[in-house]
């Protein structure tokens, strides 16, 4: 049996169309034709009814319709399990961090962690938040770390991911300061002269929390776009050149504020909760991971 055959069952089931099946699973009609036929022939049974518009499946094709199923679910899932096998017992640990938090809380994290555990060799890819999710969905990483709200579900909120919080964080309205130490452009309310802002793009993790915590009020607020970016470091250059306000990680600013290139320009009412979060598969991912999934959640 030819595990093509599946992939040319299933599209003839959901069509029911043996040339429209054929254009999808870019096959010339006569060889899709022969090789459902070959289907049939392995299987003993006929699977669908030729004799009716469109073609009908069976009482053997329904049967096999979750069968077929369940078999491509199992094929498709052979090389990241035998992977994950392979990992049981290897001692690196892979890890994706999103690019703000790989440069200010990761690096402090880690070395609070090196009191209880012995890493031994790591290896830390650094990439928005889409990238690490999926790097992550492809086996190729065994944790990601992240920015996350509770009332915002991202791809590694569901199953078969597990996550703990290990962290907090926070997003505040900053600007470059005036010449009196005042923010340069502080937020004013609708009616307002218009804010120069800095926003994430759509695409930006970041920015996907923030539009769903205060997406109303951006959208009530006096202001003007200056400038997008999917990254919170450049946002962050944009603001210190006084450009705008900017919504920026405390991680991120915390130097910046303390020694006066930027300051607040809003009340908290304006500012964005955020909790940092450790990402992991609920599957195997191998001893040393488990180890250390364990040292970071304190058991």
């Amino acid at each position: 049996m030819n595990l093509i055959w599946l992939d040319d069952f299933l599209a003839l089931a959901a069509t029911g169309n043996f040339s429209r099946a054929a254009e999808q699973r870019h096959s010339s009609q006569p060889a899709f034709s022969r090789r459902i036929r070959a289907l049939e022939a392995w299987i003993g049974a006929d699977l669908f009814d030729r004799h009716v518009q469109p073609a009908r499946l069976t009482e053997a094709g329904h049967w096999f319709v979750a069968i077929a199923h369940d078999l491509t679910v199992r094929v498709t899932r052979i090389p990241e399990d035998a992977r994950k096998i392979s990992e049981a017992g290897a001692t690196t640990l892979r890890m994706a961090c999103t690019h703000a938090l790989s440069v200010t809380f990761w690096p402090r994290w880690i070395r609070s962690l090196e009191t209880r555990i012995t890493l031994g060799p790591t290896q830390l890819r650094s990439d928005v938040l889409e990238g690490c999710e999926s790097l992550m969905s492809q086996g190729k990483v065994q944790f990601v770390l992240s920015h996350a709200h509770p009332e915002v579900r991202g791809e590694l909120d569901r199953e078969p991911y597990r996550s703990i919080r290990i962290g907090e964080d926070v997003l505040i309205a900053v600007s470059a300061p005036d010449a009196g130490g005042r923010p340069r452009h502080p937020l004013a309310p609708a009616g307002g002269s218009p804010v120069p802002v800095l926003l994430y793009t759509d695409e930006s993790g970041l920015g996907r929390l923030m539009r769903a915590v205060i997406g109303r009020e951006l959208d009530a607020l006096a202001g003007q776009v200056a400038f997008t970016a999917h990254l919170a470091s450049l946002l962050r250059a944009m603001a210190l050149e006084g450009r705008g306000v900017a919504w920026l990680p405390r991680t991120l600013v915390a130097d910046d504020m303390a020694q006066g290139r930027l300051v607040r320009a809003a009340t908290d009412a304006w500012s964005v909760p955020l909790e940092i979060r450790l990402y992991r598969d609920a599957a195997l991912i191998g001893r040393k991971a488990d180890e250390f999934w364990k040292v970071a959640a304190g058991e």
